[in-house]
Formats: structure tokens, sequence, C-alpha cells
């Protein structure tokens, strides 16, 4: 046998060819996981129906009356979910990165609100902290999310 044939060769010289790449299973396996991709970051990315503060996290909303307050690009929404976590702007973040961000949000706009979405489940004390969080950071404009009365 030569060097560099591949086995299987005939004796008379004759190169085998080899066989061609299926990609069938590779476009599958990208279509897939495009599927995920889409369906999870549906999911994860959620606009608020007013199209203005964005949580990103779906938050269990009690019911209420007045829908007075309209977000707007420069407010600050902070949800509270129901095992005590917050969240600012999708990401899940400590006490103290959210006083950060009230300082960092008060030296852009002293006008800006903060609109505390607390899950239903979530104690009172724990929606007074933010609260306490922004006022000491000289954001005095307050609003509580809450969902449309049906």
């Amino acid at each position: 046998m030569a060097m560099g044939k591949a086995p299987g060769d005939g004796e008379n010289g004759e190169e085998v060819g080899f066989a061609e790449i299926n990609i069938t299973p590779l476009t599958d396996i990208f279509l897939v996981l495009l599927i995920i991709f889409m369906v999870t970051s549906s999911v994860i990315v959620q606009q608020a129906p007013s199209g203005g503060a964005q949580t990103g996290l779906k938050v269990n909303l009690p019911k209420g009356g007045a829908t007075d307050v309209t977000a707007r690009a420069t407010d600050l929404s902070v949800a509270i979910l129901s095992d005590g976590r917050f969240v600012l702007g999708g990401n899940v973040v400590s006490e103290d990165e959210l006083k950060r961000a009230f300082a960092d949000a008060q030296q852009k706009n002293p006008d800006t609100v903060v609109i505390v979405q607390a899950d239903e489940g979530v104690p009172h004390g724990t929606v007074v902290v933010v609260m306490e969080l922004a006022k000491s950071a000289g954001l005095g404009q307050l609003a509580i999310g809450v969902r449309e009365a049906k």
C-alpha cells in the first residue's frame, strides 16, 4: 500500500473520493437553537404597555383603579419580586446598587419619577425600603405600579 492513499484503494492506483459532509443535522441544530433563542428572548424582555419603563421580568402587580401615571424614558422603574429581590432595567440588583442608581438618576434629572412595581406577595416593609432609598437620594416623586382593574 502506497503512502497517501486511503484504505480500500484499488491496486491499479485509483483514488477513492471522500464522502461529502452532510450539513442537514447541523442546520437542524441551528434552527432549533434559533427558535429557543427567539422564545426565551421574548419572555425575558417585556416592555410595559405604555411604552415607557421596562423591568424585564414579569411581576404580578396588584389591581388598582387610577392609571394617571405615564412612564417617561427618564423615569426609573424598580420591580420587587416575590422573593424580595430588586430588579432595575431587567437586571437583579442589590440594595447598594439601587442606591447608586437613584443617586445617578437624581444627578441627571432631579424630576425623575421612581415607579415601584411590587409583586402582590411582597411585604409592605420592602416597598417602604425602596421608597426611602429613593427619597434619601433626593428623588421625591414616587409612584406605585398597578394593573388596571377590569
